[in-house]
């Protein structure tokens, strides 16, 4: 299928994390309007809550620190990136890359400390603006022969919801 717009993909990815909250049992709330500050929904079980922010994508990464990196190396612009958001806040990673229509994309959640230890061990150390779901990087790039991947653990299941709920859930 053809790529469709990002705006799509954000609703996708919202949708899709509501639901497999609530498949799992959780109440979910979403916030309503455009450009809520830090989280798109809240995840809660019993006296603990959880604020998720979604990131959808179709490319196999997703863009987090792309902002903060001006005048900066790849660990600064993480550093930044990371100061930027709650320790609470858990983030939901939801990928449309190589899934038709009809099938459930890949979901991952993961901390913002999470992350941010993944971008700045990525291309062989160096950094990295982009957090990629699987990457080989090639013979001339600055972490050849290196692969950067998302954890299996970071894989949405029920004893990841239940650490995130228990380490973050406020």
């Amino acid at each position: 299928m053809d790529k469709i717009s990002s705006w799509h993909i954000g609703i996708a990815a919202e949708a899709y994390t509501a639901a497999i909250f609530a498949r799992y049992g959780y109440d979910v709330s979403v916030q309503y309007g455009a450009n809520q500050p830090e989280y798109d929904l809240i995840a809660v079980s019993g006296d603990k809550m959880l604020k998720i922010s979604v990131k959808g994508s179709q490319d196999g990464g997703w863009g987090l620190t792309q902002n903060y990196k001006k005048g900066c190396n790849y660990h600064e612009a993480v550093d930044k990136w990371l100061s930027m958001h709650h320790k609470k806040t858990v983030f939901c990673l939801v990928q449309f890359q190589g899934t038709a229509p009809d099938e459930i994309p890949r979901i991952y959640l993961a901390a913002p400390g999470e992350i941010a230890l993944l971008l700045k061990s990525s291309a062989g150390g160096r950094g990295e603006t982009v957090l990629r779901e699987n990457h080989a990087w090639g013979p001339c790039a600055v972490g050849k022969g290196t692969i950067d991947r998302i954890p299996k653990e970071w894989r949405v299941s029920a004893e990841r919801l239940q650490y995130l709920f228990n380490t973050y859930g406020q």
